[in-house]
């Protein structure tokens, strides 16, 4: 009979397109009944079919046993077959796996090399704990084979049974350490043994750091790509535990990044040396920056290497590593890493940003997102120009026009570029974003260029995406947590707050931002953009530097109704109440007739923008809707019953207008707070956040849904907020009318011209006008030739009306004036010279730092000497030099800290405590006061000349003379029976030597009996002879 063989079954899955699925459920058919054959010919033949088959999907795990006999076969052919299958269906969980160990330990022991090879090949696949403790004695002699192939399969054997059985590396690691140890081990073997032991180095590299003699010289010497990747891959691992090897392994690394011609080895290489700390390493600085130079300039060409993106990806892989120990080199780079941004692959797009945003400095933040802003306007451009072209587009255009767009390759190339997703974008405006803010903007030296970014990426950021689709409920949508123009709106805010020398460009900005949304909106559609809110904040906070208020209120109350989302809602109400309490709250405005309709037409139309939001379903927004329609009802009634001032009789402001609802807004300035401000606050013991603030808030809730109100029972209350009231014939003109429509016309500017490749015209033109007025007194400064002619001189002028534009001033005679006859007889009378004009000196820029509880810090001061007298007194004077504000405490009294208004006994008094430092202080100065008063007492006992039993006290004159000289000596001549004693030597004085005072105890007139001698020092000044006195 004949059977199918392997090949056959294959021809006839080819032949058989589109009915595989019935061929192949006959094949198994077949499969299993040739399986159970006693032929082990036909047997294997159809094991092999089976393989196959598996390999599509096709399970075959019933055909265990049958694998089992094969494998058993006498004939190599056959027993490879049934290895195979072992291979492939043998799982750790397989019955009869326990069945084969007995005939794996045969074939481990086989004479023939073949033989021996299919169960090393085997058991990786098919090993368990207990199958490689019952076989590690069988294979484990396999080590000293004769034949290079069965050592290495061993070995790599070995690696994979120490994984289930960590055992076997303690019996095989004798045999392998002497397999690497001998230099005339074969190269394969050797490979084989460096190749387990880099996969064992990272999990203990402690092992195998005795290894790193060989190791070394197997890195020089071999010649092996492959072996080399491994080795340095090790080497990375073993370097942090030993650090003399960085020095020994920087001269081989630098002849084989020099020299060889294979990427693979050279980024390895790299790779290794970024990884083992090399370039980090403090001890060696010889050779650390020239192998990092190395480094990066490989990397370089491998970047600029064309049609290779898998080098540029890998290359800017390794920047993103050198960019932390050495971000100046990588910084060098920078125009080949900037080529990478605007790359096709996506991939390495990304990679390129995460390595410009590390390398960001002064230096190159302009360059870098001057490149990034050109990639998203030029994106930005291509989707308008797609959507026009898509809309437009007619097909029967003519070959013109297919003919024009062919000629220019620029702007095919152009018109081709894949347009780059939303989420790349954000993610390229997250990176401006956080490039540009940080470390509090310490990168960031021009704020108005920045401002004038802010205003380029709301115009080029993706549209929002709302969270529900629902057109019947645009007032309940949320905008996307990803909207990106709200982050924007909020980093010109946060410029706005810290930075008071920009707030006037940062108000220009966020009305211009609110203008070109509502502008560029159809009406009838809705303002969705996150930046609303930001920006309608800095409008109200900072009202009073707006240049108009009255037209900046009039944005406001036209964006009211087209804002649906909550957020950004409740802000704008909130800034036009702010605006308008700045615009009717000046005092010094006369309360003239003019004035009070202007003021009441502006109330009513607040009010009228106001009323349609009292019933919003947002609680905040409500709220703020019925506060100042209200507030502003009853100032609107005080402001009717106000007469208007007249040329006789002054009338003043009603108080509402001047002094209550500016009230509300005027307060302590506001000021960014550190994120992790509130988590230094302790929290009030008192304290429960779960405890409900009304216990019957559920039956409260339950009673206000089934109340239900009857209709006629509608009172005024009722009808004073639920009726509206007659509409009045009161026309205002909007205030958008009255605005100038000024359009400036784009020029460009040698001085920055990529300028225009990233920003709007109306920003580089007002960019322009800025930096032409700034500039206009400088001599040093180059002006355009249409603004020269715009500043003409006065002489010019007074020539040009007297003889009319004819006049040619070249054709006029030109005399020659002699200065040296002129000069004669002429007095030369020194002359003042005029200073140059000099120019305003740039504003200084303060940037405000976050406020924040103190966490850190020493609580106490080191002393340096215990009796330092002024140490106490320098130690209350730092205390008193702490800032003792809100968000500022000292860090010694944090724990102390209270948000409780109680009189509590530890809680923290700053005045009190300034108090006690000062009486500190003056107890110090008290107690050193008395310290030296006692001094001075204790070294005037000390040059005394002595004390009696008797009170008798020796006193010394303030000058010697010759007469009490000589009475002494007489004295001391005719003292009978009393021994003299020497006085004791003074100590040293500061300017002059103490000499020996000989002191009598006594005369014949007046000695007192048992008094007894006292020996004293004299004073520090010159000594003088003693005088007694009774």
């Amino acid at each position: 009979m004949f059977e199918k063989s392997l090949y056959d079954l294959i021809r006839g899955l080819r032949s058989h397109k589109g009915n595989e699925k019935e061929y192949i459920q006959n094949c198994l058919k077949e499969c299993r009944s040739e399986i159970r054959s006693q032929d082990l010919d036909l047997k294997a033949t159809a094991l092999l079919k089976l393989i196959y088959l598996e390999m599509f999907g096709h399970d075959m795990s019933w055909a265990s046993f049958n694998v089992l006999e094969v494998m058993a076969s006498p004939k190599y052919h056959q027993k490879r077959v049934g290895y195979l299958g072992a291979i492939q269906s043998f799982r750790p969980d397989t019955e009869v796996l326990m069945l084969a160990t007995n005939l794996l330990k045969k074939d481990l022991t086989a004479a023939s090399t073949t033989t021996i090879a299919l169960p090393i090949v085997t058991l990786p696949h098919v090993i368990t704990p207990s199958l490689a403790l019952s076989v590690l004695q069988d294979i484990l002699p396999r080590l000293s084979h004769t034949s290079p192939a069965i050592r290495k399969k061993t070995i790599v054997t070995l690696y994979r049974l120490a994984l289930v059985y960590p055992e076997t590396l303690r019996a095989a690691w004798p045999k392998i350490k002497e397999r690497l140890m001998d230099r005339s081990e074969d190269s394969s073997v050797t490979a084989a043994i460096v190749n387990v032991i880099c996969e064992l180095g990272w999990r203990r590299p402690h092992d195998f750091l005795a290894l790193a003699p060989r190791l070394f010289e197997l890195l020089v010497d071999s010649g092996n790509n492959w072996l080399a990747i491994k080795l340095i891959k090790l080497f990375a691992t073993l370097t942090p535990l030993e650090p003399r090897l960085v020095r020994k392994l920087l001269p081989p690394l630098t002849e084989i990044i020099q020299t060889t011609p294979a990427m693979s080895l050279l980024y390895e290489c790299i790779n290794g040396i970024i990884q083992g700390g090399i370039l980090g390493s403090g001890d060696d600085t010889s050779g650390k920056e020239e192998i990092a130079s190395l480094c990066v300039n490989k990397l370089r060409s491998m970047i600029m290497v064309d049609g290779d993106p898998n080098l540029k990806y890998v290359a800017l892989l390794a920047f993103n590593k050198i960019v932390d120990t050495h971000p100046w080199l990588v910084a060098q780079q920078e125009d080949v890493i900037l080529e990478c941004i605007d790359s096709a692959d996506i991939s390495i797009r990304i990679k390129a940003l995460d390595l410009v945003q590390g390398m960001v400095s002064n230096d190159n933040l302009v360059s870098i997102v001057s490149r990034l802003m050109r990639q998203l306007k030029l994106s930005s451009t291509i989707d308008r120009k797609n959507g026009v072209n898509t809309s437009g587009s007619n097909p029967g255009d003519s070959d013109d026009d297919d003919l024009e767009r062919t000629i220019n390759p620029a702007q095919r190339t152009t018109e081709q570029m894949p347009p780059l997703p939303d989420d790349y974008r954000v993610d390229v405006i997250n990176r401006i974003l956080n490039m540009c803010s940080q470390n509090n903007y310490t990168h960031l030296n021009d704020f108005e260029w920045y401002i004038d970014i802010l205003t380029q990426l709301v115009r080029i950021a993706p549209t929002p995406r709302k969270m529900n689709d629902v057109e019947t409920l645009p007032i309940a949508g949320r905008l996307d947590p990803g909207d990106i123009s709200e982050k924007i709106g909020n980093e010109l805010r946060n410029v706005a707050v810290k930075v008071q020398a920009v707030r006037g460009a940062c108000l220009q900005a966020a009305e211009i931002i609110s203008t070109q949304l509502k502008n560029d909106t159809p009406m009838g559609h809705s303002l969705n953009s996150g930046v609303l809110g930001p920006a309608a904040w800095v409008i109200g906070e900072y009202a009073a530097e707006l240049e108009a208020p009255e037209d900046s209120l009039g944005l406001l109350l036209q964006l009211i109704p087209r804002i649906t989302s909550p957020e950004p809602l409740a802000a704008t109400l909130q800034a036009a109440m702010k605006v308008f309490s700045l615009t009717a709250g000046n005092q010094l405005t006369r309360w003239s007739a003019e004035h009070k309709s202007k003021i009441l037409l502006l109330m009513a139309r607040i009010v009228h923008t106001f009323e349609v939001l009292t019933l919003h379903p947002n609680l905040e927004v409500q709220e703020r809707a019925v506060e100042f329609t209200e507030l502003l009802k009853l100032t609107a009634e005080a402001a009717s019953a106000q007469d208007a001032s007249t040329e006789l009789v002054h009338q003043d402001t009603p108080l509402l207008l001047t002094q209550a609802i500016p009230s509300l807004f005027i307060g302590w300035e506001l000021k960014s707070v550190a994120a992790g401000a509130q988590k230094n606050v302790p929290l009030p013991e008192s304290l429960d956040l779960d405890e409900p603030i009304n216990p019957n808030l559920n039956f409260l809730l339950a009673s206000a849904e089934s109340m239900a109100i009857p209709a006629d029972e509608a009172d005024e209350f009722d009808a004073y907020y639920y009726q509206r009231p007659p509409p009045t014939s009161i026309t205002s003109e909007p205030a958008i009318a009255r605005l100038a429509d000024e359009r400036h016309d784009a020029v460009g500017s040698y001085q920055q011209p990529t300028e225009e490749s990233y920003l709007d015209a109306d920003i580089v033109a007002r960019r322009k006008l800025e930096r032409i007025e700034k500039n206009r007194d400088d001599p040093f400064y180059i002006q355009e030739t249409a603004s020269i002619h715009r500043s003409s001189t006065p002489i010019h002028s007074i020539l040009q009306n007297s003889n009319g534009p004819d006049l040619d001033v070249d054709s006029i005679p030109i005399m020659e004036l002699d200065l040296d006859k002129l000069s004669a007889g002429v007095s030369h009378a020194p002359t003042k010279l005029s200073k140059p004009s000099r120019s305003r000196p740039r504003q200084q820029i303060v940037i405000a730092a976050d406020e924040n509880l103190g966490s850190s810090g020493q609580s106490t001061p080191k002393n340096d000497s215990e009796n330092d007298s002024g140490s106490l007194a320098s130690k209350a004077a730092r205390a008193r030099r702490l800032k003792q504000s809100v968000l500022g405490v000292d860090s010694t009294n944090i724990g102390r800290l209270t948000l409780e208004g109680g009189t509590d006994s530890g809680a923290y008094d700053p005045e009190a405590q300034q108090r006690e430092e000062a009486e500190m202080a003056q107890a110090m100065k008290e107690v050193e006061r008395l310290r030296l008063e006692m001094q001075r007492a204790n070294e005037r006992i000390q040059v005394a000349q002595g004390v009696d039993a008797a009170g008798t006290i020796v006193k010394k004159k303030k000058k010697t003379t010759g007469k009490t000289k000589k009475k002494a000596t007489t004295l001391t001549e005719e003292t009978t029976g009393e021994s003299i004693v020497e006085g004791a030597k003074a100590t040293k004085g500061k300017k002059k030597k103490a000499k020996v005072a000989a002191i009598d105890n006594g005369t014949v007139d007046a000695q007192v009996e048992g008094a007894e001698p006292s020996v004293i020092k004299p004073k520090k000044k010159k000594a003088k002879p003693p005088v007694e006195i009774e």
